[in-house]
C-alpha cells in the first residue's frame, strides 16, 4: 500500500466514523446517508484508491475534467455513480448527461430541455436535484457563478423536470450561506424538501453538507454529503 493510499484510507475512515457518530446522535441509520467524495483536480489513481476502499459515489463540477476522468475509470471496469455538483452551462448539458448519473444543480427552466435532450440522445435516465439558493440570490445566466433557485421556484422546476421522461425529480440541494447558522440553513432546506415530497413522493434526497458542516446536515435530514478536503486533502494546484 502506497503512502498516498494509506493517507486516503485513514482520512476516509475518519469521515465515515464522523458520519456514524452524527447519525447516532440524530437517531438515524448511517445507511440513510450517501457519502459522495468530491475528486475535483485529483487524479484517476486517487479515484481507484477510493474505489478499493469501498467508495462508489464521486462528485465533480468541471465537465471536461469529469468526462475524461470517469471515462477512464469506467474503462477499467469499475461500477461507479457520478454526481455533477457544479453549475451546468446550457451548452454543456449534453456532455454532462452523457456520463453523470445525478445532477445536483438544476436551478433554471431553460436548462431542463437541454438536459432532457442530452439524456435522450445518450439513451440514459438522469436523476435531478433542484439547487436551492438559501442566500436568496438566484442566478439565471450561464456565466459559471454559484446558482440556485429561490424556494418558491422549486415546485415549478420540479414540474418541468417531471414532464421530461429522461429526467427524474429526486430532491433538493444547497450550499449553506456562510453567514447563517448551519442548522438553521439546513433546517430551511428540510422544510423545502418536505414541500417537494408532498407533490413528488419519490423526491426524497437532500444533498447538503460538506467537510466542515456535514454533522449539521445529518441532524437536519441530509441524505447525500459532498466531501472532498476532509478525505483527499487540499486540492492540487490548478492545472
Amino acid at each position: 500500500m502506497t503512502t498516498r493510499h494509506t493517507e486516503i484510507a485513514s482520512s476516509l475512515r475518519a469521515v465515515r466514523a464522523r458520519i456514524e457518530r452524527a447519525c447516532l446522535d440524530a437517531d438515524r441509520s448511517p445507511d440513510e446517508v450517501t457519502l459522495i467524495v468530491v475528486t475535483k483536480y485529483f487524479p484517476v489513481r486517487d479515484v481507484v484508491v477510493l474505489i478499493n476502499e469501498g467508495v462508489r459515489d464521486f462528485g465533480e463540477n468541471r465537465d471536461q475534467e469529469a468526462r475524461s476522468k470517469f471515462q477512464e475509470v469506467r474503462a477499467l471496469g469499475h461500477d461507479i455513480r457520478v454526481h455533477f455538483i457544479g453549475q451546468v452551462q446550457t451548452n454543456k448539458a449534453a456532455s454532462v448527461t452523457a456520463y453523470a448519473d445525478l445532477i445536483h444543480s438544476v436551478d433554471r427552466h431553460r436548462l431542463i430541455p437541454a438536459l432532457a435532450k442530452g439524456a435522450d440522445r445518450a439513451g440514459r435516465t438522469v436523476d435531478c436535484l433542484i439547487q436551492v439558493d438559501l442566500d436568496r440570490r438566484s442566478v439565471s445566466d450561464d456565466r459559471g457563478r454559484r446558482g440556485g433557485a429561490l424556494p418558491g421556484e422549486v415546485l415549478p422546476l420540479a414540474d418541468a423536470i417531471a414532464e421530461c421522461s429522461p429526467l427524474r425529480v429526486r430532491g433538493v440541494m444547497t450550499v449553506a450561506p456562510l453567514d447563517e447558522d448551519r442548522d438553521s440553513a439546513f433546517g430551511r432546506l428540510a422544510d423545502i424538501a418536505d414541500g417537494l415530497r408532498s407533490a413528488y413522493p419519490d423526491a426524497t434526497w437532500i444533498s447538503a453538507g460538506m467537510s466542515g458542516d456535514l454533522d449539521a446536515a445529518i441532524r437536519q435530514g441530509a441524505t447525500h454529503l459532498r466531501v472532498g478536503t476532509a478525505i483527499l486533502g487540499s486540492r492540487p494546484p490548478l492545472r
